[in-house]
């Protein structure tokens, strides 16, 4: 996965696609963290990181939200990307989050492009 083309792609696209694409990779990333515990409270299997997604789904909600409501202070689209797909220590989260992108981005694809009409 090339990092820069990955953040060109994401900043070319309309904000609503941006959303979208938040969306879906939010949802993902909770597809993702049900393997870190099991059928019951008492069953948490991985709590470091199911920690690290919880904190991840954190921040792109707030940006998803920053986003929707045009928040000139939201962080620059890179960052996004960045704090996504960078490499990482723990192997594990990295190829956890890597997974969730690139579902969503297969995902995303599917769809056309959303286009808004004004009345």
């Amino acid at each position: 996965m090339n990092l820069q083309s990955e953040i060109e792609y994401f900043t070319e696209l309309p904000l609503l696609d941006k959303a979208r694409l938040v969306a879906v990779v939010v949802h993902e990333l909770a597809v993702e963290a049900r393997g870190t515990y099991g059928p019951t409270l008492e069953q948490i299997q991985d709590g470091a990181r199911l920690r690290f997604v919880n904190e991840l789904v954190c921040r792109l909600a707030r940006f998803l939200e920053q986003l929707l409501a045009d928040d000139t202070s939201r962080p620059a689209d890179d960052i996004i990307i960045r704090m996504l797909l960078a490499e990482r220590a723990d192997k594990a989260a990295e190829r956890l989050v890597r997974t969730a992108y690139r579902r969503a981005i297969h995902g995303f694809d599917r769809y056309d492009t959303t286009v808004a009409i004004d009345n």
